[in-house]
């Protein structure tokens, strides 16, 4: 076995759920690129535990509980001293980043975006107010720290092809400081999909996403509301069954047996629940990254019906595993024609599994991010003197955010 190269810290806004949303999914996906180049890694973070957490110790993963707004984590790092530190989501930026700059000047900060927070807030708003989006929407002060965390960072890990073209084109942030890294995902062979079930003895349709998620919660009022009446009187015998994690008292609510709309709750197993449906329906409004459902519904071999929200930057120009349409009675429609027609149904899977194999390819990704990594740490200096901005911000963050932080600790002294 060769000799461990470098330590790295992942610092967790939660607990990693992959079972409960794609970002639980995306930090694991890297977690596997860092081990199989036989990385140390510990992994903090100071959310409580939830029953439904990844026990990252089976990994041989360090777990260390922090933290905020305490100079503990001050002594942490400084004893650890690892060689890169990722971020998970720019929230964390703000709580550490400083202090790892301040403790750990030439340790490499990455920053995994998950998708731009300020995009879809920004959609968001504009869809309460039932109006278009307009680029006037984006510059908001979500956006303002959300950049501007991205500036302080070494390196930012962009998943969408759309949200690099807004950092770059919108906001000015240098190439230089981000990467596009969308899911990295095992190839699907032919071994797996000769094991899907078949059209056949597939039935009903399925919806799934974390319900404390905004979009998915406003896709099932739609489905509930607009879409499914039409599916059901074309397909009375069919089912919507609607998976999420955390659904609350609202959304059970809309469990209504006699109209076979279903709300099943959490998944315990969402990839056999998905290959079980004929179609996935992800009827998105607003939102912004990558689509962990559309995602889980191509590696299972279940074609997909999505808006053009859904299918934003998944895909590149290939086909769609489905159907993509932005109004209810056209996406019903499309619903039902994919559902009855097995040839489109199984032209429909083969372009997800073409998707999978060409744009998310680990053994096709991986190696640039690793690369990349290396290039900066190779010229860390000169990389950090052509970010001025990125230093400016980190100084003023420092001196402002440190002052705050050593407020609220001593405060927080005081209570106890």
């Amino acid at each position: 076995m060769s000799k461990i190269s470098q330590h790295l810290l992942i610092i967790g806004f939660v607990w990693p759920e992959p079972n409960s949303s794609a970002a639980g999914s995306r930090i694991l996906q890297l977690i596997d690129v860092f081990l199989a180049q036989n990385w140390k890694i510990t992994f903090a973070c100071a959310a409580a535990d939830s029953d439904f957490m990844f026990d990252v110790a089976q990994l041989g993963i360090d777990k260390v509980n922090i933290k905020l707004n305490d100079s503990s984590f001050d002594e942490f790092i400084k004893a650890l001293n690892p060689d890169l530190v990722l971020f998970d989501r720019f929230m964390i930026e703000e709580q550490f980043g400083w202090r790892v700059a301040e403790n750990c000047p030439n340790t490499l900060r990455i920053l995994d975006t998950e998708d731009l927070h300020s995009l879809r807030r920004a959609r968001q708003n504009a869809f309460r107010e039932n109006r278009d989006f307009t680029n006037e929407d984006l510059f908001s002060e979500v956006a303002k720290r959300e950049v501007a965390s991205i500036l302080r960072c070494d390196l930012s890990l962009i998943i969408s092809p759309i949200e690099m073209k807004i950092l770059t084109d919108k906001f000015n942030v240098k190439e230089s400081l981000l990467l596009l890294l969308p899911f990295l995902l095992p190839e699907i062979t032919s071994t797996e999909t000769e094991i899907w079930p078949e059209y056949e003895s597939r039935k009903h349709f399925v919806s799934i996403g974390n319900f404390l998620h905004e979009p998915n919660w406003n896709a099932v009022q739609y489905l509930k509301q607009d879409i499914w009446p039409i599916i059901r009187k074309e397909l009375p015998d069919a089912e919507m069954h609607v998976y999420g994690a955390y659904p609350s008292q609202k959304v059970l609510q809309l469990h209504k047996p006699s109209e076979g709309f279903l709300i099943k709750g959490r998944a315990e197993n969402a990839s056999d629940v998905v290959s079980a449906a004929r179609i996935c329906l992800a009827p998105l409004r607003f939102g912004a990254g990558l689509k962990g459902k559309l995602i889980e519904a191509m590696q299972c071999g279940t074609p997909s019906v999505t808006t053009d929200i859904g299918a934003e930057g998944m895909h590149k120009n290939l086909p769609w595993n489905g159907e993509i349409r932005n109004n209810a009675q056209s996406f019903a429609q499309a619903a039902i024609q994919l559902y009855s027609d097995k040839k489109s149904w199984e032209l429909a899977q083969q372009n997800g599994i073409q998707i999978i194999n060409q744009c998310y390819s680990s053994n096709l990704l991986s190696p640039d991010f690793l690369k990349k990594i290396e290039e900066i740490q190779q010229n860390l200096k000169q990389h950090r003197l052509s970010n001025f901005t990125g230093a400016m911000l980190m100084q003023q963050t420092t001196s402002a955010t440190k002052y705050m932080s050593k407020w609220i600790e001593e405060k927080n002294k005081i209570r106890e």
